[in-house]
């Protein structure tokens, strides 16, 4: 239990940090680009015209909200992560227990190679991690939703209950759970990837009698975390833009953003624009395929 609490006191401290740039993100990801690109260099260093980061946008809210205006959303935001690790630890000890009750059955314990006990322990997480996002997707979509009124100014979502009393009236129970399937299409990849390709390097491209193994090891799980997670950013990409998707905001109807049928249908409009990776970088921005924007010349002279 004091693990739980740790854990969640730790994660509200980081969503709280880390709240701006999932604002920000957000905006991005449904296509709001209210300033202009300028002239920058790449990483090769070619002079192109990119579109405002992290910091530039950061400004640009806070001098129409406010510093708080940066904010928006973190209170369902902070439910969903609370209730999460309730849930996520509620199905590991399940597990844990009824290990234990077997082990206590049986005389003898089984033994398990190394790829059966990753693939044992990658199921179990996968059956926590997809409870825990399917009870806090409601929380999901709120925060969402509060978050892109930003871009029409509006304050249909403005707490918690109005905003699940308002969902529930508009759309009844389905709405709660607008772009859940990509999400937990993008988390089960995700962590399959991440856990099968970690043990393939563990298992044969290192030698345990490597002094720092250890160290190595955890170093190659989080290169492996990094690597899925670019490879299926797509999925979270179409969920937040189906949370938000012809819900009687303006960021998510035409013409800032179309009306999707489904979310196999928005992947497909984003794949056939080039867009799959909208929002996927804060710093360095090309600019996004489809759309027009007037460049004023005079500041690059």
């Amino acid at each position: 239990m004091a693990d739980t609490c740790s854990q969640m006191l730790l994660g509200s401290g980081l969503t709280v940090l880390s709240h701006p740039l999932m604002y920000i993100k957000v905006l991005v990801q449904v296509g709001h680009e209210p300033l202009p690109p300028s002239l920058g260099r790449n990483l090769f260093g070619r002079q192109v015209y990119q579109l405002p980061g992290f910091f530039a946008y950061a400004k640009h809210i806070v001098k129409i909200d406010g510093k708080a205006g940066l904010f928006k959303g973190l209170a369902p935001r902070l439910c969903a992560g609370t209730i999460g690790t309730l849930v996520h630890s509620r199905v590991i000890q399940n597990y844990q227990k009824a290990d234990k009750a077997e082990e206590s059955g049986n005389s003898q314990k089984e033994d398990l190679s190394s790829l059966q006990q990753v693939v044992k322990e990658t199921a179990r997480e996968m059956v926590a991690r997809s409870c825990a996002t399917t009870v806090t997707h409601p929380f999901h979509v709120i925060t969402l939703r509060c978050m892109v009124q930003f871009i029409g100014r509006e304050t249909k979502y403005s707490g918690v209950f109005d905003s699940v009393v308002t969902i529930y009236r508009e759309e009844g129970i389905w709405g709660f759970f607008a772009g859940l399937i990509p999400r937990l299409l993008g988390d089960v990849i995700s962590l399959w990837l991440c856990n099968m390709l970690a043990h393939l390097i563990n298992t044969y491209a290192l030698d345990n009698s490597m002094s720092h193994v250890g160290e190595i090891k955890n170093c190659s799980q989080a290169v492996t975390g990094f690597f899925a997670s670019i490879l299926t950013y797509p999925f979270i990409l179409v969920s937040n833009l189906m949370a938000v998707n012809n819900c009687g905001l303006a960021g998510g109807l035409p013409p800032n953003a179309p009306a999707y049928p489904s979310w196999v249908d928005c992947w497909r409009t984003l794949s056939r624009e080039g867009n799959m990776s909208r929002g996927n970088s804060l710093f360095f921005r090309k600019m996004p395929a489809g759309r027009m924007y007037a460049v004023d010349q005079k500041r690059f002279f």
